[in-house]
């Protein structure tokens, strides 16, 4: 699983509708609108790295009111249960 981080910046009145939009294509697990620099951040999950290809400039790009995309691709993913396992690494509770 290749997961990518997009941070989109669109047409202001129609960030709505560009989310929406973005939230239904196929790859695209979860859309955000997001304060600072950018104004949407998309999730991107697809199974191979090629797919990214097809998923990021071949459809979010051209979603009209699209204006730019900047594309981050994730090389480890951690969850808190991750991080509570990792932390409780030799730890037992006294009895």
């Amino acid at each position: 699983m290749v997961t990518a981080i997009v941070h989109i910046n669109a047409e202001v009145d129609r960030i709505p509708e560009v989310a929406q939009a973005i939230a239904g294509i196929d790859g695209v697990s979860e859309v955000y609108s997001i304060t600072g620099e950018y104004d949407l951040m998309a999730m991107v999950r697809v199974a191979a790295y090629e797919e990214i290809a097809e998923v990021i400039p071949g459809r979010i790009n051209k979603v009209p009111g699209v204006l730019h995309t900047e594309t981050h691709i994730a090389f480890r993913a951690y969850s808190r249960h991750d991080l509570d396992a990792a932390f409780s690494i030799g730890l037992s509770e006294a009895d």
